[in-house]
């Protein structure tokens, strides 16, 4: 089975958050979801966009590195949204990553530095017509990340939510979060030791 550090979108750690955790530990994995934002949780994008903007993105990129200290270096790093940034950065850097799941957002690889490390699986899930992940430059990035790699996957959505696959979200889509969720265990089943 798989281990797996999770982090939040830009609401906070939500019960939607951890109920998308729920579901990878019933299914045997082991997730860690670390609370970037202390304490905090918002109502909606904006208002956790402006918090996360007042701490500042390195410093819950930073947060997020800290919180896979004393973790075994064996992960899969996962994030929704906001929380692709320090998932991916670690999923990047931190030796020994086993994985990466991208939901809603993805980063140009160039902005930590290098290449995806071979042998690293990640997937990468999204609307089509969400304004964030399509319109922001997301989707370009994600689909750099998985050219020509047989271990990295794009899987669009229809539709316009942006957190579709957060249970009890506004967002949520729970077809689209239903697949979401099978393909991501397809990935942690994968996952070599």
């Amino acid at each position: 089975m798989a281990e797996v550090l999770l982090f939040h979108h830009a609401l906070g750690l939500t019960e939607g958050v951890r109920a998308f955790a729920g579901v990878l530990r019933r299914a045997g994995h082991t997730v860690h979801v670390p609370d970037l934002y202390e304490g905090r949780v918002f109502e909606d994008l904006e208002a956790g966009s402006a918090h996360a903007q007042e701490i500042g993105f390195g410093t819950l990129v930073e947060r997020g590195e800290r919180a896979a200290e004393g973790l075994p270096e064996g992960l899969v790093y996962a994030g929704f949204s906001l929380g692709v940034l320090p998932a991916q950065k670690l999923a990047q850097t931190r030796p020994g990553a086993r994985g990466a799941l991208l939901f809603s957002a993805c980063v140009p690889v160039d902005a930590f530095g290098g290449a995806w490390a071979e042998g690293v699986p990640a997937q990468v899930h999204g609307m089509d017509a969400d304004p964030y992940f399509a319109g922001e430059g997301d989707l370009e990035a994600a689909r750099e990340l998985v050219a020509g790699a047989a271990d990295r996957r794009l899987f669009l959505y229809p539709g316009t939510a942006h957190l579709f696959a957060e249970p009890g979200a506004p967002s949520h889509v729970p077809e689209a979060a239903a697949l979401c969720a099978e393909r991501a265990l397809c990935l942690l089943g994968g996952v070599r030791p």
